[in-house]
């Protein structure tokens, strides 16, 4: 018998390594013969020519009438607030002089100005920082791989937003404008007194500055939503022969932004609201300041974060309970921080342990990543342990897509790990031995910390 070794047409590939594909010798498979007779056959008993009894009749003719059971309902999917993407940003927003830029160079170690005068920042700032994750540390000492890619986070450090800026005041229009093109929003409050440090509305206020922000993001969305019904008015009032299908869109589309207007207009935040899959797909086109998750970050002095005692935190917690409940709160000290960046790491360890607390920094940025929806599946091996990112819910061929564009087109299964699993047999081969080394289809959703292998069949097109 001969075999070809086909190395395009049909491949199979280890994620571990995309480069250095696995090239199987492939043998032809053609279809398995069915035999007509088999010995087994001529022993059966002859199946007698079936008639209907009268009995069998009368049965049949009682049912004839039943009613079907009912098709089984298909659960709609859940369309998640926010872009359809992998490639999602966090934005700091606050007011000027609260701490933002010092806290985006400590958490990015960049070097952006952080000066004491309002609008230092005019351009945002971006950069990427490594999740934390101790089952990446985890992977990469069990597999010693030759080359290691954590999951990463992408803040935008955005100017300060003052007091009237949805209507122009400060530099507001273009800094708005940049709050629209983040996904997310680390919202930096200042709790601390330092009369070096000036704040534009004069004294140190947390919740009053907290509202500023609060109300210029929702009287935009506001301003936005107005004019965006006005100028599709036209279209969505079209109607008889003379509407079009692309008018009748843009009449739902507008039902949904009147509904969002009338929602904001009641002073709560977008996110907050309960849509429909149709209302949630309408939402995300719209891009809406009120619709981006929020986290607080509440910026300490280094002597209140450590004794972790705050004048300003009680009231702080009750403005966000009564305005958006549910949202996260994280104290730090920019400060602290930024004096931690600067030691080296044993003398870092040294001195938390000596003052008995922790870093802030490690739980702002996982928290910034949840809040984008963003989760991550591993693949590992010796020459390298990744964290590839994707939205929650995702399915795995997209997943496999995220690795390259092939391994979703041709996607076969996903072999999975549980990142515990593997920990308590200690190896793959212990996983399987386990009975826990699961075969997963297309219609698999996978689980933030999966270590997965994925098998996928590419054909190359036919010549015509």
């Amino acid at each position: 018998m001969s075999f070809r070794l086909i190395t395009s047409p049909t491949r199979f590939v280890s994620v571990t390594s995309f480069r250095r594909s696995r090239i199987v010798a492939h043998l032809p498979s053609p279809s398995p013969l069915i035999p007509l007779f088999s010995p087994s056959a001529l022993h059966r008993p002859a199946i007698r020519p079936f008639s209907i009894t009268p009995s069998l009749a009368a049965k049949k003719k009682s049912t004839s009438n039943a009613k079907m059971p009912p098709k089984k309902q298909v659960k709609d999917e859940k369309v998640l607030l926010g872009r359809p993407s992998n490639n999602l940003k966090i934005g700091v927003v606050g007011l000027p002089n609260v701490g933002k830029s010092t806290f985006f160079n400590t958490l990015t170690n960049s070097t952006s100005a952080a000066e004491n005068y309002p609008f230092c920042t005019i351009d945002p700032e971006e950069s990427r920082v490594a999740v934390p994750d101790a089952r990446f540390d985890w992977l990469c000492e069990h597999f010693k791989p030759a080359s290691k890619v954590p999951a990463f986070l992408t803040v935008i450090d955005i100017a300060g937003l003052v007091k009237g800026a949805s209507s122009g005041e400060g530099l507001g229009n273009a800094f708005l404008s940049h709050v629209r093109s983040v996904d997310a929003i680390f919202h930096m409050v200042r709790a601390f007194d330092e009369p070096d440090v000036v704040h534009v509305e004069g004294e140190v206020n947390p919740t009053r500055d907290m509202e500023i922000i609060h109300q210029e993001l929702r009287l935009k969305d506001i301003d936005f939503l107005t004019k965006h019904i006005e100028l599709n008015a036209k279209a969505a009032g079209r109607q008889g022969s003379s509407a079009t299908p692309a008018d009748k869109a843009k009449k739902e589309e507008l039902e949904v932004a009147q509904k969002v207007l009338d929602w904001v207009s009641s002073d709560k935040d977008v996110r907050k609201g309960e849509w429909s899959n149709k209302e949630v797909e309408v939402i995300n086109r719209l891009l809406l300041l009120t619709a981006k998750p929020v986290i607080y970050l509440v910026n300490l002095s280094k002597k209140d974060y450590i004794r972790k005692k705050n004048k300003h935190l009680l009231a702080i917690k009750e403005w966000i309970n009564q305005n958006n409940p549910g949202d996260l709160l994280i104290p730090f000290s920019g400060v602290f921080e930024s004096e931690l960046v600067d030691m080296e790491p044993a003398a870092r360890e040294e001195e938390l342990k000596k003052l008995g607390t922790v870093s802030g920094l490690p739980k702002i940025i996982v928290a910034g990543y949840q809040a984008l929806q963003l989760i991550y599946f591993f693949t590992g091996g010796p020459d390298e342990v990744r964290a590839w990112t994707i939205r929650r819910l995702t399915k795995a061929p997209q997943a496999a897509g995220t690795i390259h564009t092939d391994f979703e087109r041709g996607f076969i299964m996903a072999e999975v790990m549980r990142y515990n699993d593997l920990v308590e047999a200690g190896s793959e081969s212990g996983v399987k031995a386990a009975g826990k080394y699961l075969m997963k289809g297309k219609d698999y959703v996978v689980d933030d910390g999966d270590i997965i292998f994925f098998k996928f069949n590419v054909t190359a097109n036919p010549k015509k």
